[in-house]
């Protein structure tokens, strides 16, 4: 597999088309890919199948593009920061899969791994396993879930290398890691671009092989959701 240097995000996403499932890493707001979503708002694709842990806020990340109604459908595990998710949830406009935050990142994992499907107990007997295959391993009941299917997965690194191989930093190392194994073309923006063999390969949490495209993104505001500070005595 040969990993490609891409000028920015708007040539990175430059293929994507109406209809699409996009995998985005992030939780919260944290190491979303914040290029990639901007450039995905001025290319104006819509009908698009979003799988991420969140909905980003209503000013920031994937909620720039429910505004611009480009989201036909969200697969996450907590979307209570956004307003307008919740207004076209409600109003019927916007088709949404709530997912436990342990399945979405295992069914992530399990693309990666070319699993076709795991076993969870994870929703057993509630809303979740409505119309879903449950077995009984060891006498404990388990819900079959597939293995995602993504055109593309978009995350954002700390650091990354022309070969493709990247580094997360702290708490951006979420859905980043699985989520990058399990497209079929996986672009990657990166704080920090270096050459190949700079990076300490022990350090490095993402192979290359793994990585179609990469590009050092710019001008990243990295907001925090609900910021609490201590008050002064």
């Amino acid at each position: 597999m040969i990993n490609k240097v891409v000028s920015g995000a708007d040539e990175a996403i430059s293929d994507i088309e109406n209809g699409n499932t996009l995998m985005l890493g992030g939780f919260g707001l944290c190491g979303i890919p914040e290029n990639c979503i901007t450039a995905l708002v001025k290319k104006g694709v819509k009908d698009l199948t979003c799988i991420s842990n969140n909905a980003g806020v209503d000013d920031f990340g994937i909620g720039l593009m429910l505004q611009k109604r480009q989201v036909k459908k969200m697969i996450s595990s907590y979307v209570g920061e956004n307003a307008e998710f919740e207004r076209q949830l409600l109003s019927g406009e916007l088709e949404v899969e709530l997912i436990p935050q342990g399945t979405l990142a295992t069914r992530c994992m399990a693309a990666g791994y070319g699993m076709p499907a795991i076993f969870t107990p994870a929703g057993v007997g509630t809303e979740v396993a409505e119309g879903k295959e449950v077995r009984n391993f060891n006498g404990k009941d388990y819900l079959m879930e597939y293995a995602f299917d993504a055109d593309f997965a978009i995350v954002k690194a700390w650091k990354g290398d022309t070969a493709g191989n990247l580094i997360f930093r702290s708490t951006s190392r979420n859905f980043n890691p699985v989520m990058a194994m399990a497209g079929k073309i996986t672009i990657a923006e990166v704080e920090e671009l270096v050459e190949a063999g700079q990076l300490d390969p022990d350090h490095i949490h993402t192979p290359g092989v793994f990585v179609h495209r990469i590009f050092q993104g710019a001008n990243y505001e990295k907001r925090i959701e609900q910021r609490t500070v201590r008050t002064k005595n």
